[in-house]
């Protein structure tokens, strides 16, 4: 099995995401698929010798979106060229709006007869001229920058489904071709009825321009979501200075292959993994890394990681991991797939967000029919605003940014103090946590080895110590504090597992414990009905790892216990682990509050847009343009709020 994340193109609102992840998901050879919307992509796990990335491909292009598999095509590049030509159809747009605006206010007295007679809100009288202008002008605004919704609602419609396009397609087909009807024919329709002909060019261009707008605001917001990985990717330079006997070349980094001799200077950024050759002393900054803010001594044979930066000194190694074999580049995969996974309410929300579209649409048919039951075809004019109304207002997207966006925020917020998080589901977990079982050597304490004399390298004659780890009393103390019970597990003597228990202040301790010893205990502190996150670094730790709701392994630790672990911490900080429990605090709050609005948005304003208050006497309707605009809010708001957790301490 092969597990990748891919970049699609294309998507707009939860429906959007949802039908990608739905057709990948029916694909035979396909095991899971989840869809990220402000992520813009896909974490595919699926077998190579059933199912080709061309053929996911193929299927995702016959529902109307791409996917990137392309080494030559760059997301990150067609997101940049799709963002430009978004802002300047936004431009062209609201000149086309203003153009519009102008005409129906009756601004221009000297080139258009305005009639004044009464009208309905966001309705303009009949006036031949200014009608037949802002004809033109509304159409020129439907060909240019509404073309893809569309284009796009055609693409869904022929595949049985609906989103977001679907209904600013609707919206606005129905306002342009309502109003190019009482141009042409209005006053005879109309006038034989007693009825004033009106005209909704202003509501079809406006819909337009706003939703366009709160797109535009919703990449730039998405695009500050994604900046931890921008950061990540950041780090690795794009040369190395390769060794190649008594001369030195300047190659890119995709080149190096193991056992590469590279040359560092001071200043200059590690470009891969590797292994230091020669007793030169350089002093090497791995806060990027570890969040460790001391320089670190290398002497040879220690190892140095792409990403950190030589500050003080001069020296060579011999690259061991290069390419996506780096620390680094498993950092940047782990946040990627961390970022594109799901927690389990978002689950609920797509399921909600697939049905969501039709249930508007239907809505939206209901209201028209209502209006003429109440009051024949006299209200048919308000009855067609009225739908058109719901149709704008009720698009989910503000409902499917909830729960991704504030995921995207949060798994970044935690790689930047050096937490890697593997899934959303065990950032929702961590908040849950009431005890604890910790490793001692390696987690909870770290040895040190002192070389014989005149040498810098570990003999037979070194000795061991085991300096607590740094902050280890404080990280214990604030996580007792939370009301999490703590128990120290080893398969150290008992001497010396009380003595580093009674240091770091933990009063549950178990000495001589095997690994089948440590995975009892977790499962006997499950069975009591407690939340239980087991933190280790080694291989005797992995089966209780695999048994905890959390599992937590520190990033110097075993290949294995990292592989079974949940949550990777690259420092041996333990105060990392409280950083981390309280922002599943904060995210899962943020996740809360964002669906919250998203959810009171559509239940207030719905009922507004059908013209509720119409009924028991209050002159009050959310009109179409008005509708486009507090739709494009709600979306632009759910981002800025989860930004919130950016910017917080």
């Amino acid at each position: 099995m092969e597990k990748r994340t891919i970049p699609v193109v294309g998507m707009m609102c939860a429906g959007c995401s949802a039908a990608v992840e739905r057709r990948l998901n029916a694909l035979e050879g396909v095991v899971q698929a989840t869809v990220n919307l402000p992520g813009r992509s896909a974490l595919v796990e699926y077998d190579p010798s059933h199912i080709s990335l061309q053929q996911m491909k193929d299927e995702i292009q016959r529902a109307g979106y791409d996917l990137i598999i392309e080494e030559d095509r760059s997301a990150e590049e067609i997101e940049h060229r799709s963002f430009v030509l978004l802002r300047r159809k936004v431009l062209l747009s609201w000149l086309f709006a203003l153009l519009v605006m102008t005409i129906s206010m009756g601004w221009l007295p000297q080139l258009f007869n305005s009639s004044t007679s009464q009208s309905l809100p966001s309705a303009t009288p009949s006036s031949s001229m200014s009608n037949q202008a802002m004809l033109i002008i509304a159409l020129l605004n439907l060909v240019y920058c509404g073309r893809q919704f569309f284009v796009n609602a055609w693409r869904q419609l022929m595949h049985f489904s609906a989103n977001m396009d679907t209904l600013v397609a609707l919206s606005t087909a129905i306002s342009f071709l309502f109003s190019v009807f009482n141009t042409f024919w209005g006053e005879r329709f109309w006038g034989s009825r007693g009825l004033a002909s009106h005209t909704w060019y202003d509501a079809s261009v406006m819909i337009i321009t706003f939703v366009l707008t709160g797109r535009l605001l919703e990449e730039r917001a998405k695009n500050s979501t994604a900046s931890a990985i921008r950061s990540l990717m950041g780090l690795a330079p794009k040369t190395a200075r390769l060794v190649d006997g008594d001369t030195m070349n300047e190659v890119p980094i995709s080149t190096l292959q193991p056992d590469d001799l590279i040359e560092v200077r001071a200043g200059e950024k590690i470009p891969v993994d590797g292994e230091v050759t020669a007793e030169q002393h350089p002093l090497v900054d791995e806060s990027a890394m570890t969040g460790e803010a001391a320089l670190a001594e290398k002497h040879v044979g220690d190892r140095v990681l792409a990403g950190t930066i030589c500050r003080q000194g001069t020296f060579r190694f011999k690259a061991r991991q290069v390419g996506q074999q780096t620390v680094l580049a498993n950092m940047i995969r782990m946040v990627q797939q961390a970022q594109g996974s799901k927690a389990p309410v978002q689950r609920i929300v797509d399921r909600i967000a697939l049905v969501f579209v039709p249930c508007v649409l239907g809505l939206s048919l209901l209201t028209f029919v209502l209006w003429l039951l109440i009051g024949g075809q006299q209200q048919l004019p308000r009855a067609a605003l009225s739908a058109v109304s719901v149709l704008v207002i009720a698009c989910p997207c503000a409902m499917g940014l909830a729960t991704p966006t504030a995921l995207m925020v949060g798994i970044g917020k935690a790689a930047e103090q050096s937490i890697l998080v593997k899934d959303a589901t065990a950032l929702e977990r961590l908040r849950h946590i009431n005890a604890m079982v910790i490793d001692k050597t390696g987690t909870l304490t770290t040895t040190t080895n002192h070389p014989s004399p005149n040498s810098h390298h570990p003999s037979p004659t070194s000795q061991t110590t085991e300096h607590l780890t740094p902050h280890a009393r404080e990280a214990i103390v604030d996580l007792q504090a939370m009301g999490i019970e703590v128990h120290l597990m080893s398969g150290d003597n008992t001497e010396n597992v009380s003595r580093w228990a009674d240091a770091a202040g933990i009063a549950h301790w178990q000495a001589k414990a095997l690994p089948q010893d440590k995975d009892d205990l977790v499962r006997q502190l499950q069975s009591e009905g407690k939340h239980v996150a087991m933190v280790g670094d080694g291989i005797n730790d992995s089966q209780a790892l695999a048994t905890a709701d959390v599992s937590i392994a520190m990033g110097r630790g075993t290949d294995v216990a990292m592989d079974v672990a949940q949550v990777t911490l690259m420092s041996a900080d333990l105060r990392r682990i409280v950083d981390a429990i309280r922002l599943s605090h904060r995210t899962v709050g943020m996740i809360r509050q964002n669906l919250f609005w998203a959810f009171i948005y559509n239940i207030v304003c719905i009922p507004l847009a059908a013209g509720l208050p119409c009924l028991f006497g209050i002159d009050f309707q959310i009109t179409p343009v008005w509708a486009s605009a507090l739709m494009a809010f709600s979306s632009v708001s759910v981002v800025l709020n989860s930004l919130r957790l950016k910017w917080s301490r």
